[in-house]
């Protein structure tokens, strides 16, 4: 009898215990929600344009932090140096997911990385945004296959809308300012350069300027004397470029021989401040593309980020890390909307993203779209063109955010239009 009723007394404490747990796990529900939200920054943290990708992104996520988090959760950025190598990216992909838990990826400036990512984000079903690569065949991909591919987003212009840039400020800078009629393509041999470089050969000519040759090149090369050679013999007005991984190297070079061409197109490197310094001020008059810029307000939110920026870093970003900077921003407030981190729910959020960053207003183009999940190029985001004069970036195109006016060095013949 007496075993049976200390029997019964554990049963009761043993229920007690039961209960007590499920109360608490109950009363803990809520406390699940102040997990992080963790965002992986896979980037080259040692390139001179990818050294700002996981410094903006950390700084976003400190300014979301201290205005109180999203719905009370911190923003926590886990970041991978893939040293350039999209075996590295891969595999920083894999633990950003399975050991570090992430809610979403930023990934690299490279198009090459980018399109070795895609299939792991569709894998792991993870949300990826590139603030940087170019490839048209990154958002060609999530249209051709959208159930597979959803989770990867273009969070930069895509080769086809940096072509379209080039020409339409080349038109305004070059063909109307200087009369200019006839160019050279300049290239690295790259993913990302194929279309863009397409791009070119159809615009160009349709601006007034016709091709006269294109030189492609490998990223390997260290002596560009043959190849300037090659592109004076064609005497050519400008030269139009595609460079991204390499950009040191032609510009002292083009400085040093005096090439009497200027260089107007994508110049990758030149967008990072540090360019003037890593070019001995090279770079002086070469004119290149970027989504925003430290001296013009492209909207409210470019210049105290670009200024914020250099206080923190001593440089201001490049055009990769203003991109990063609002990616954090509008992944934080996909979060929001969705209410969730649920990969599916991300997607559906992440495609009715409106947000105002610092490169303008970022929308996304829809699945009809042939760039499905790209940003869209347009009148609220247009680029801009800027040129290096004596040690500063200064935008010259479009003339309502321009400010300055086109520079040449002496070693240039140019002479404006009448």
């Amino acid at each position: 009898m007496g075993m049976s009723q200390y029997g019964m007394k554990g049963h009761g404490k043993l229920a007690i215990g039961v209960l007590g747990v499920a109360l608490a796990a109950a009363f803990a529900a809520p406390a699940q929600a102040e997990d992080p939200i963790k965002i992986g920054v896979i980037a080259e943290s040692q390139a001179i344009a990818g050294a700002s990708i996981p410094q903006a992104a950390q700084m976003a996520a400190d300014e979301i932090n201290a205005a109180g988090g999203i719905n009370g959760r911190k923003i926590e950025i886990v970041t991978y140096d893939n040293k350039s190598s999209a075996t590295d990216s891969v595999r920083a992909f894999q633990r950003a997911v399975s050991e570090d838990h992430v809610n979403a990826v930023i990934a690299s400036y490279i198009s090459e990385v980018v399109l070795a990512l895609e299939p792991w984000a569709a894998r792991l079903k993870t949300v990826m945004i590139t603030p940087g690569a170019a490839s048209n065949e990154i958002p060609k991909a999530v249209h051709a296959d959208y159930e597979h591919n959803k989770y990867t987003f273009h969070g930069y212009l895509t080769s086809a809308a940096l072509s379209q840039e080039v020409c339409d400020a080349a038109k305004d800078l070059l063909v109307a300012g200087y009369g200019m009629k006839t160019s050279v393509i300049m290239s690295e041999d790259a993913a990302w350069t194929k279309p863009l470089d397409e791009g070119y050969e159809e615009c160009l000519p349709k601006i007034g300027l016709k091709v006269l040759d294109h030189v492609r090149f490998s990223p390997d090369t260290t002596d560009f004397t043959p190849i300037f050679n090659k592109i004076e013999a064609a005497k050519p007005d400008v030269i139009i470029t595609g460079i991204s991984h390499v950009g040191v190297q032609p510009t002292v070079q083009w400085k040093s021989q005096q090439v009497p061409l200027p260089m107007l197109g994508i110049s990758s490197q030149a967008t990072n401040s540090t360019f003037w310094k890593d070019t001995n001020g090279s770079t002086d008059g070469v004119l290149f593309q970027a989504v925003s810029a430290s001296d013009v307000a492209v909207t409210a939110k470019t210049k105290p980020f670009a200024e914020g920026f250099k206080k923190r870093f001593g440089n201001y970003p490049s055009y990769a890390g203003y991109t990063a900077y609002d990616e954090v921003y509008y992944i934080a407030d996909a979060v929001k909307r969705a209410n969730s981190t649920d990969s599916d729910k991300l997607v559906e959020a992440l495609e009715k993203t409106d947000w105002i960053g610092t490169v303008g207003r970022v929308q996304f183009y829809g699945r009809d779209d042939p760039f499905t999940h790209s940003i869209k190029y347009g009148k609220d985001l247009s680029g801009l063109i800027l040129q290096w004069q004596d040690g500063k970036q200064v935008t010259v195109w479009p003339a309502a955010l321009a400010t300055g006016k086109l520079q040449f060095p002496a070693f240039l013949k140019v002479t404006a239009a009448k």
